[in-house]
């Protein structure tokens, strides 16, 4: 099931007064809540799960972690499927440039994670795409198993232009909330991985995503109150263009 952003995304913030040698943490709240409520308003959702609030309402840099199973030069797509089985998930990814709390367009992001049992791939479940006049770069997967050693993740890279071959910008990992993958262990294909399940609070790349003010829990939401049919995921990421990170 394919889903394409509509968002009219008016400026989040205006540019920051900050000491020129320093980059404080701005509150963007009600520009970013305003960002993810209208990401939502256009496929028609309404907020619910497992959060009590909009998540990474602050232009803060996602913290860097761990390159886990990296290929360089993936396919630039969007669905990075290639039938893989298990539960549907559309990857709605807002990149934010933190210096100046304004989406960062025409940045190429790269997605990997592993399949159903926990494997990962030389092709499938990879790839990039650049982000849209809105910020968003949008990608068609399924949600990742687990390997023995980490918690359910995607990873992610960003490259503040639109070239692969450029600088790197934030390697990251992206998690989810342990209830919604105790449910998703249980489901097809999903009960059939091998690998020692590890939990968020175990993880050791976990605990560096989330630093500084960054929640690095991606945000989900059921289609139709039906989560076999897929779900949808939310998640605003800030970098800094400027600081290369690889």
């Amino acid at each position: 099931m394919r889903f394409t952003s509509f968002v009219s995304l008016a400026v989040l913030c205006g540019i920051a007064a900050a000491v020129p040698t320093t980059h404080a943490p701005r509150d963007c709240s009600a520009e970013v809540a305003r960002y993810n409520m209208e990401r939502r308003a256009a496929r028609g959702l309404a907020k619910r799960t497992f959060y009590t609030s909009m998540l990474n309402l602050t232009c803060v840099n996602a913290p860097e972690t761990v390159m886990e199973d990296y290929v360089a030069n993936p396919l630039v797509r969007t669905d990075i499927t290639e039938g893989q089985p298990g539960v549907a998930f559309t990857v709605d990814i807002g990149v934010m440039d933190t210096t100046t709390c304004k989406p960062l367009t025409g940045a190429m992001v790269e997605l990997w994670g592993p399949n159903a049992v926990g494997e990962y791939g030389t092709t499938f479940l990879r790839g990039a795409t650049p982000t849209a006049s809105n910020g968003i770069a949008e990608f068609q997967t399924i949600f990742p198993g687990f390997t023995t050693g980490s918690a359910n993740h995607l990873n992610i890279l960003v490259h503040p232009t639109g070239s692969e071959t450029s600088g790197v910008a934030h390697v990251g990992q992206l998690f989810f909330t342990d209830p919604w993958t105790d449910i998703i262990s249980q489901y097809t294909n999903y009960n059939q991985n091998t690998n020692s399940r590890m939990k968020n609070a175990a993880d050791p790349s976990f605990a560096a995503a989330n630093k500084n003010g960054f929640n690095s829990i991606i945000d989900i939401e059921e289609i139709h109150d039906d989560w076999p049919e897929g779900i949808i995921g939310y998640i605003t990421v800030g970098v800094n263009p400027t600081k290369l990170v690889a």
